[in-house]
């Protein structure tokens, strides 16, 4: 679990520092790039599409561990416009709550339900 934490802090680390030298550089533009690359029909669009998929599913994955609760809600829909922004320190602290038992982690509050 200790790698895994140590793995989720660093590339957040990373990511935040790339994230805002990208701020500076291109601006606050971002769906308007990424909605035309999709439109373009090329590879990067098909990756921005890969990646939305990955966005809605963790999004899905984390209102489902809240039990579809108003909060669980909630975190799901920052989860899938944050993306990894939020979805690392959401991993770091949920690690925390389960105290290294990653079945807790992986199921959260279904996990007593399932005991």
């Amino acid at each position: 679990m200790s790698f895994f934490r140590g793995f989720l802090a660093v590339f957040f680390l990373l990511l935040t520092i790339y994230t805002g030298v990208v701020i500076k550089a291109e601006g606050w533009s971002l769906l308007p790039v990424f909605i035309g690359d999709i439109a373009a029909m090329g590879w990067p669009g098909q990756f921005n599409l890969d990646f939305l998929g990955s966005l809605l599913l963790a999004g899905m994955w984390i209102a489902w561990r809240h039990r579809f609760s108003s909060a669980g809600i909630v975190l799901g829909l920052v989860a899938s416009v944050g993306g990894m922004l939020f979805f690392m320190p959401y991993l770091l602290v949920a690690s925390a709550i389960a105290g290294g038992d990653m079945k807790a982690l992986l199921l959260g509050e279904q996990a007593g339900a399932r005991r």
